[in-house]
């Protein structure tokens, strides 16, 4: 987003810059000129959102894996309070658990991928 405020500034300048002449242009040379400045802020706006669905899906992507992390010791930990067997099972459904939630939040993840 802040690459996108610095090239709108630069292009701003540059327009102030090129107003200061006296020169009037041709229309078909104005024309393609405004045309060219479209083009490159309806890419810029593009990219830009390109860039902040990238960041949002990174986001959510820390968000779940935190959260898987959090939930697989806390479950751990109330495996600790089983004995033998069980102990084992609760372990090894705690790591399904978390071997699931991270699967689910990379494909979320790319999912939301442009």
């Amino acid at each position: 987003m802040m690459r996108a405020t610095i090239l709108t500034l630069a292009c701003v300048a540059s327009l102030g810059a090129l107003g200061g002449c006296n020169n009037a242009k041709s229309p078909d040379s104005a024309a393609r000129d405004i045309a060219a400045a479209d083009q490159s802020a309806s890419h810029e706006v593009a990219q830009a959102k390109r860039d902040e669905q990238k960041d949002m899906s990174a986001d959510a992507y820390n968000v779940a894996i935190a959260q898987a992390d959090g939930d697989h010791k806390v479950a751990l930990q109330k495996c600790d309070t089983l004995q033998g067997h069980d102990q084992q099972a609760c372990k090894d459904q705690a790591d399904a658990d978390y071997a699931a939630a991270k699967a689910n939040a990379k494909a979320t993840k790319t999912a939301q991928q442009p």
